[in-house]
């Protein structure tokens, strides 16, 4: 599984932004993919998951209500429209994939390369 992420950018804080993950190769069938975000000199952290069936969701609590994942099926890709950004959500966000949700969130095999957002004050 290769995933590709984008939409990464500089924005003032309150302002939004939307992240993209496309995934190739072998996927599962009714996969999960999800985002997770490292700031620096801090541990990486669970961001949103979303089963491509649309079955499901999971946010973290400090951004509930601010951002939103959302997945297209038929195109692989997973979205996360970030709102309300705050200087504390600066970080490298990586998307992921695996089978299952309780395999996103704890660790999931499959990653993409990162891409830097950073929210200013």
């Amino acid at each position: 599984v290769q995933l590709q992420a984008s939409g990464g950018g500089t924005v003032q804080a309150g302002g939004s932004l939307r992240l993209s993950c496309a995934a190739s190769g072998r996927t599962f069938r009714n996969y999960v993919m999800g985002w997770f975000r490292q700031a620096p000199g801090k541990e990486r952290e669970f961001v949103a998951a979303i089963e491509l069936g649309g079955r499901f969701t999971s946010y973290a609590d400090s951004v509930k209500g601010r951002f939103t994942i959302s997945g297209d099926n038929a195109k692989n890709t997973v979205y996360l429209q970030m709102n309300s950004l705050k200087p504390e959500d600066t970080a490298v966000y990586y998307c992921a994939t695996d089978s299952t949700l309780s395999t996103v969130v704890n660790e999931p095999r499959y990653w993409g390369q990162g891409t830097q957002v950073t929210v200013s004050s």
